[in-house]
C-alpha cells in the first residue's frame, strides 16, 4: 500500500485474528476481497476513498494473506465470513458500514446485508451481481447442468485437489488468472476449456505474453509472496462450502435487499456472460445502477481505479447524504 495515510493492524474476532488495512475517517466503508487476493487488491481505493471523507477498512479475509487459516472447512462457511466482518463493524464501533465485495468478497456483503440488515447503509457489489438463495442445494444444480464436463467450482470441491495444482507454481497460478479473467469477442473462449480430459484449472489458462499494464511486475510478485506462504486452502474452503451455505440460510428464501444498492463491473468480463447484473434487480429494492466499465475484466477496481473510484464515491456520497 503506497500510500502514507494507510495503516495496518490485527484483529482478535470471531475465532481468528484479521489483518486489517485501514485509512481516513468518517463514514465507515468495509472492502470485501474475493479469490484469489488480499486485502492488497484494494491499494488504489483505500486512498481514493480516505481522500473523499470516508473511513475505509480492508481485511485479509480469514484464509488469506496474513489473516488465520482454520483447519476444518466448515470454518468457512457464510456464517464465520460474515461474522468476522461483523467483528470488524464491531471493533470500529460501527452501527452501520456501506459494505462493498468483490468476487467471492460481493457474495459474503450480500449474505451481510441479508442476515444483518440494521448494520448495513448501502451494498455495492463488484463483478458477481447480488444473487439470490437458490431453489435447490448448488452443487448438485451445478452437477446437473454441466454434466460430464469441466467446471471450476465442481473441481475446486475435492479437498487437496485444486488445492496442490494452484499451489504447485503459485507464480503461475497468479499470472495466469490476474491476466486472463477477461475475453474479448473477436477471440471467444476456446471451447476445450471445459473439456473433461483430465487437465486442471490453471493448465486450461493460456501463459500471458506479457502482463497487462494495470498489473506492475511488483505488484503480481506480491500476490505471488503471499500465496506461496499461505498457500490456496483457505480460499477453496470457501467454495467447499456452498450446500452448508445453502442449507443453513431457508430464511433468507426470497429476500428483498432494501438498502440502496450499486453494482460495478467490467465489460470484459466473463462472470457477466453467466450472471449478468439485470438477475438481481428483484431483489434490490433500491438500486441505484449498473456501471459497467469499458475494456476492463474481472479484476475491475484494479484495472480501472479512477473509473471504479468515481462510482463508489458518487454511491457513497449519496448514500451517505440520504441517511446522515
Amino acid at each position: 500500500m503506497p500510500d502514507r495515510e494507510v495503516s495496518s493492524r490485527t484483529l482478535s474476532t470471531n475465532g481468528v485474528e484479521l489483518h486489517l488495512v485501514e485509512a481516513g475517517e468518517g463514514p465507515v466503508v468495509l472492502l470485501a476481497h474475493g479469490f484469489p487476493e488480499l486485502a492488497y487488491s484494494w491499494r488504489h481505493q483505500l486512498p481514493a476513498l480516505a481522500e473523499a471523507g470516508y473511513r475505509v477498512v480492508a481485511p485479509d479475509q480469514r484464509g488469506y494473506g496474513r489473516s488465520s487459516r482454520p483447519e476444518a472447512i466448515e470454518d468457512y462457511d457464510i456464517h464465520h465470513l460474515v461474522g468476522d466482518l461483523i467483528g470488524v463493524l464491531d471493533d470500529l464501533e460501527a452501527d452501520q458500514a456501506v459494505v462493498v465485495g468483490h468476487d467471492w468478497g460481493s457474495m459474503v456483503v450480500s449474505y451481510l446485508t441479508m442476515l444483518h440488515p440494521k448494520r448495513v447503509r448501502g451494498l455495492v457489489n463488484l463483478s458477481v451481481p447480488h444473487l439470490t438463495r437458490g431453489g435447490a442445494a448448488p452443487i448438485a444444480a451445478m452437477q446437473q447442468a454441466i454434466g460430464d464436463n469441466f467446471f471450476y467450482i465442481l473441481y475446486f470441491q475435492q479437498p487437496g485437489v485444486a488445492d496442490a495444482e494452484l499451489g504447485a507454481d503459485p507464480a503461475r497460478t497468479m499470472r495466469r488468472m490476474l491476466a486472463g479473467a477477461a475475453w474479448r469477442p473477436e477471440a471467444p473462449p476456446d471451447p476445450s476449456v471445459f473439456a473433461n480430459d483430465g487437465r486442471g484449472f490453471v493448465e486450461r489458462m493460456p501463459e500471458p505474453e506479457s502482463l497487462p499494464a494495470w498489473l506492475a511486475p511488483a505488484e503480481l510478485d506480491h500476490y505471488v509472496e503471499e500465496f506461496r506462504r499461505t498457500g490456496f486452502t483457505g480460499g477453496l474452503n470457501w467454495y467447499r462450502n456452498f450446500d452448508r451455505n445453502w442449507e443453513t440460510t431457508a430464511e433468507l428464501d426470497g429476500a428483498v435487499v432494501k438498502v440502496p444498492s450499486l453494482f460495478v463491473g467490467g465489460a470484459l468480463d466473463p462472470v457477466l456472460l453467466m450472471s449478468p447484473p439485470g438477475v438481481a434487480h428483484p431483489s434490490l429494492s433500491d438500486h441505484r445502477g449498473d456501471v459497467v466499465v469499458a475494456d476492463a475484466g474481472h479484476w475491475v477496481q484494479q484495472e480501472a481505479p479512477g473509473e471504479v473510484n468515481a462510482a463508489l464515491i458518487g454511491f457513497l456520497d449519496d448514500v451517505c447524504r440520504d441517511r446522515s
